[in-house]
């Protein structure tokens, strides 16, 4: 309205009166200077005063600004207008205070004031009145009724918080101790109206709040979610565990609540509140709340089954003709079911077992069962009974109502839960039963088979005797004939012709005696004088007898052979091993004959279950022969039963070896199954029982073999075979290393030498591919030397490579599959021959110059020290290539060997090894380089060895072990 300077004269003056007479509100001009004399003042001014005129109004306020305000606000109002004087600052500004009416009463107005200067007055304000009580007096209600609401939400809290804007955060703490820097984790009164609400929360939540609530509370307390959750007018609250001073846990909880702050802004109060003991009775009155439900649903769960059960045993029960219950330690029975008789027990009845059940076995038990059911139905007799069984039974005859009938008694337990601990039989049920049709046809049919058994028996007790009596009588001149006809094939001056007739003879009569002595083995069976022996025998030596037989045969006919034994299986056992050798040729036999050119025949051994003393093994025979027609299957195990007759000229059958086969395995208590399909093949299940022995593969073993401290490599490209020789090898405690080809095997090798842990034994598969075990064994001498014992596993006849295996380094050969006997018992032998063998003598270590490179002072003063004590010169080089610069600038031969470390700095040990072996001098290649190192994993001692390393040592090296590398490698 009126700039900086501004003229105020009489015309301005009246131009101003005129103006003011218009204007709805207060409007005055008074000096800045003094007390601010009033200049101009217009009629609503005086209104508001509660004056009738100007004079009026100059008598109350002595003509000045300072008399218009109220005396207690008029040192701030003053001091305001100073500030703005002083400063020249001609913006309009507004100040709230009370006047004092003419009538004593006070009104709150609102000054709107603009400084400006004049050259008549000097600086003078006008000034624009609004009468603002009303509104004033609204907002203080509005603040005393939100303070009200504060103070009675947070009685119950220990600390308040009120956001009085939700728009800008501003967080002020309404209620808690101030005297501490934090309150319960949250900040203090001053720290808190710095913060805003975001901040004051995450320092509270990370401070004070358990570390697995912290995300969810995150979550909960975001100010968004705050807002959303109060939105129309709802409550809102979350618990949470906090961390107390002495470190145990309080659940507490926030309580939210919605405030409408003065100007239309949201507020929101944050109360906080101690709720331990509340949160705990809750969760301790929830817990009991589900057992109670839990307990109810298993009621509820119980009385259905029990339903359930009822119409269950009234079901089966129809086929009873009465049940009762009976508690063997009472001597009480109860009826359940009646028989329906007139002078039986009724439904519910109880009464005295023992009295009824001897009056009921006088009246109608026949005098040719009484006694017996009498024992039957003893207590003592009942418990044993059903000690090993669930149901015990007793067939007898009863006399009543003028017939007899046979009856049936039986008795189950019954095992309640209390009951189970101690394996006793408290409680039965008891059940009559009326048996006497079926019984009567029973004993008719078994009267009938009995007759036919006894003729049976008699009939085959005839051709017995007389195959056994003409098989004697055949046998003697089978003998002659055989004799006489291996004579006449010796005569030099046989004809050609004479001779193959001679030869056709042998081979029938060979045939001819096989079948005499399968038919006396038929003949000893049926009458019972074939004898099981029980002696102890070698599995191992046994199955390797059946196999060198098996495999000449299927090499003959270039079939496809092989022998696995799955998990592991004992070196002993107590039995009959020729009737068990017998049983697997037979089976063998026939798979080998029956399966043409080119096929295979698959051989399994396990062992499925083990008894006290009693183990049971399971042999399978699988082949890819002719197979075997459904409907032959069932009578594949009779005696001269052939499928074809023509198999008897063709492949040489008498029908007789699967009659002897299953007959020898029933006698060792196994059984014998077979599948078949025509065209594809035949398997063979044989289970036969033998007796546990108490000998082990390295009793008696006859040298200082200690199985625990050998380290042993397999080296088979199967790896079933593999895993059971880790299996029988480690039942021995021979912890042993596989390898699936020879390229593996002989990586292994290298990092166990260079390691100077070298294998004691190598076990070698001889077919393997891309490199067999020959190939391997001659790569293994190089590596390792005489040292280590190979020895290589076949299931092949080994003659025919037994020189070439010698000259390529094999020690010796065991058969597959392996046997931990068999393997240490010719480890046994070789290391016997080997004692008498003089070991090349090993290099002296005293004088000897050794070049150390190690670039840690402490280890190189150690390691010193260990040399120095075996009386050996050290030179130091501090890094990988004053090592190399040291080697080259000394003379071939003048050191002994050299050690080096791995991580150096300039060059690392493997630079400085291959910087070394590519050195154009005698001993450059030759002298011993040992790797000194803390890096001591597989890829670790393969790069040593890639650089030209001699051994790898992992530090700490044992003095011993540095010592015997020296020893070894040094050349003497």
């Amino acid at each position: 309205m009126f700039g900086k300077y501004f003229e105020f004269n009489e015309v301005i003056l009246h131009f101003v009166e005129e103006l003011g007479r218009h204007m709805p509100g207060g409007f005055l001009i008074y000096k800045s200077a003094g007390d601010g004399e009033l200049l101009y003042e217009n009629e609503a001014v005086h209104a508001l005063f509660g004056c009738r005129d100007g004079e009026e109004f100059r008598t109350l306020t002595g003509c000045t600004f300072r008399g218009m305000v109220h005396p207690e606000d008029r040192e701030a109002v003053l001091a305001s207008i100073g500030r703005r004087v002083s400063s020249g600052d001609a913006q309009i500004d507004h100040l709230e205070f009370r006047i004092i009416r003419k009538d004593g009463a006070f009104r709150w107005v609102d000054d709107c004031g603009h400084y400006t200067e004049t050259e008549k007055y000097g600086g003078i304000f006008y000034v624009f009145l609004t009468d603002i009580t009303e509104q004033r007096e609204q907002m203080e209600t509005n603040f005393a009724m939100r303070n009200a609401v504060v103070e009675a939400l947070s009685k119950s809290y220990h600390t308040v918080w009120l956001i009085n804007d939700v728009e800008t955060e501003h967080v002020s703490l309404y209620r808690g101790d101030t005297s501490d820097a934090t309150i319960h984790g949250a900040p203090n009164r001053v720290a808190l109206n710095k913060m805003t609400y975001s901040q004051a929360k995450d320092n509270y939540i990370r401070s004070t709040v358990a570390p697995e609530d912290q995300p969810r509370l995150q979550r909960a307390l975001a100010l968004k979610e705050l807002v959303r959750r109060l939105a129309g007018g709802r409550r809102y609250n979350v618990s949470y565990r906090r961390i107390m001073d002495d470190g145990s846990r309080r659940w507490f909880r926030i309580e939210f609540a919605r405030m409408n702050m003065p100007g239309g802004k949201t507020g929101i109060v944050c109360g906080f509140k101690d709720v331990d003991d509340e949160v705990r009775e809750e969760q301790e009155h929830r817990k009991a709340l589900q057992e109670r439900l839990a307990l109810q649903e298993k009621l509820l769960e119980e009385e259905k089954q029990q339903a359930m059960q009822n119409k269950l045993i009234t079901a089966l029960s129809s086929d009873y003709w009465s049940v009762y219950y009976l508690d063997l330690d009472k001597n009480d029975c109860v009826c359940y079911q009646e028989s329906g008789e007139a002078d039986d027990f009724r439904l519910g009845d109880h009464f005295d077992y023992l009295s009824c059940i001897a009056a009921y076995a006088e009246r109608f038990v026949n005098p040719e069962y009484r006694e017996e059911f009498l024992r039957f139905v003893q207590p003592d007799a009942i418990r044993e009974g059903l000690r090993t069984r669930r149901i015990i039974s007793y067939r007898y005859l009863i006399h009543r109502g003028g017939s007899e009938r046979y009856v049936m008694i039986r008795f189950a337990g019954v095992r309640h839960p209390e009951d189970r601990d101690d394996h006793i039989v408290h409680a039965v049920g008891l059940s009559f039963t009326d048996v006497d049709e079926e019984t009567r046809k029973t004993l008719q049919q078994s009267e009938t088979l009995r007759d036919a058994l006894t003729g049976a028996q008699q009939a085959n007790r005839a051709k017995t005797a007389f195959l056994s009596s003409m098989s004697h009588e055949i046998r003697t001149p089978m003998n002659a004939i055989i004799g006489l006809n291996s004579i006449a094939l010796n005569d030099p001056e046989l004809s050609p012709k004479t001779r193959e007739c001679l030869e056709k003879i042998g081979s029938s009569a060979r045939h001819l005696l096989n079948i005499i002595n399968d038919i006396l083995d038929m003949s000893r069976i049926e009458s019972g004088r074939m004898a099981i022996k029980h002696e102890e025998f070698s599995f191992s030596r046994m199955l390797e007898q059946v196999n060198a037989l098996v495999i000449s045969q299927s090499q003959t006919k270039k079939q496809k052979y092989d022998c696995r034994v799955l998990g592991h299986v004992d070196d002993y056992f107590v039995g009959d091993d020729m009737k068990l050798q017998q049983i697997l040729i037979n089976i063998l036999g026939n798979a080998v004959k029956f399966t043409p050119e080119g096929g295979s025949i698959t051989f399994l051994i396990e062992e499925t279950a083990r008894f006290s003393d009693k183990v049971t093994l399971r042999f399978t025979i699988r082949d890819t022969g002719i197979g075997i027609s459904a409907d032959y299957l069932p009578r594949i195990f009779n005696a001269f039963s052939q499928e074809d007759s023509s198999s008897t000229n063709r492949y040489g059958s008498s029908g007789l070896g699967l009659a002897i086969t299953k007959s020898l395995v029933e006698m060792m208590d196994g059984n014998v199954e077979v599948e078949s399909e025509k065209g594809k093949g035949t398997t063979f299940t044989v289970s036969v029982t033998l007796q546990t022995s108490n000998r082990k593969a390295n009793d008696g073993c006859g040298c200082d073999i200690r199985p625990g401290e050998l380290r042993v490599l397999v080296i088979d490209d199967d790896p079933v075979a593999c895993e059971h020789a880790q299996l029988v090898l480690g039942n021995l405690g021979i912890e042993c290393d596989t390898a699936l080809s020879g390229a593996e095997g002989i990586e292994k090798v290298e990092l166990h030498s260079a390691r100077r842990a070298a294998y004691d034994l190598i076990l070698v598969d001889w077919r393997m591919p891309e490199m067999d075990g020959l190939e391997t064994t001659r790569s293994i001498r190089s590596i390792a030397g005489d040292d280590t014992t190979v020895i290589i596993l076949t299931s092949f006849n080994w003659d025919e490579i037994m020189d070439e295996a010698r000259e390529a380094g094999v020690d010796g050969f065991a058969p597959k599959p392996l046997f931990a006997a068999a393997v240490l018992d010719e480890f046994r032998e070789i290391c016997l021959r080997k004692k008498a063998v003089v070991h090349a003598p090993k290099a002296k270590l005293e004088g000897r110059r050794i070049l150390l490179a190690e670039d840690m002072p402490v280890n190189a003063e150690i390691m010193t020290m260990v040399l120095e004590m075996r009386e050996m010169t050290v030179d130091l080089a501090e890094n990988g290539r004053q090592a190399v610069e040291a080697f080259a600038s000394h003379p071939a031969g003048y050191y002994s060997a050299i050690l080096m470390d791995m991580r150096m700095p300039e060059m690392d040990g493997l630079q400085a090894t291959q910087a070394i072996r590519a050195m154009e001098r005698e001993d450059a290649m030759s002298i011993p380089i040992i790797a000194l190192t803390a890096n001591a994993f597989d890829e670790d001692v393969k790069r040593s060895m890639q650089a030209g390393l001699n051994a790898h040592l992992s530090k700490p090296v044992q003095p011993e072990i540095l010592f015997d590398t020296l020893e070894t490698l040094i050349r003497p």
